[in-house]
């Protein structure tokens, strides 16, 4: 099963463009807090996210909280520091956790160290900032997918447009 997990993210419109891409595809999200934004039941109604609740989402206190948990889990961490592509390595159909910083300074430097094979970044043109946090986690989730063949996705139209089969 693919797991995302965000550490301490900042924008609610990226979180739910998250959650939606985890809604459509049965990722598990595991959100770290401090959030920057209200994830209450009111709050994600009037921000009209109704998918939210096809969502299976684990709330952690804490990023120690979250490492004790997850400590024997495959952890992938994604930044601009990571020495490897994200197409270099092999994912396999258990649990994978794909971890991302907060927008405006991404991981802990401590965890990179912490992790330096297990850092992957994605490529990107030389001088440009990054890609959007909520672009880059379906990258990474897509990839996942792509390499296990897709399992249990409607990878085909199975209608028709104008009423003709394609």
């Amino acid at each position: 099963m693919l797991n995302i997990a965000l550490f301490h993210p900042e924008i609610p419109q990226n979180t739910g463009n998250i959650a939606r891409t985890c809604a459509v595809s049965g990722a598990h999200l595991h959100l770290v807090r401090p959030l920057g934004f209200d994830i209450s039941e009111k709050s994600v109604r009037h921000a009209g996210l109704d998918y939210w609740n096809e969502v299976d989402i684990t709330i952690y206190d804490s990023i120690e909280d979250f490492m004790k948990e997850h400590s024997g889990d495959e952890l992938w961490f994604f930044s601009k520091k990571g020495r490897k592509a994200y197409t270099e390595v092999s994912f396999d159909e258990k649990d994978v956790f794909l971890i991302f910083g907060q927008e405006s300074t991404g991981l802990d430097e401590e965890l990179l160290r912490a992790y330096p094979d297990r850092v992957l970044r994605i490529p990107m043109k030389h001088g440009v900032r990054c890609l959007n946090l909520s672009n880059s986690v379906a990258i990474a989730a897509y990839e996942y997918y792509r390499q296990l063949g897709f399992p249990g996705f409607e990878t085909k139209w199975e209608g028709s447009l104008n009423g003709e089969e394609l």
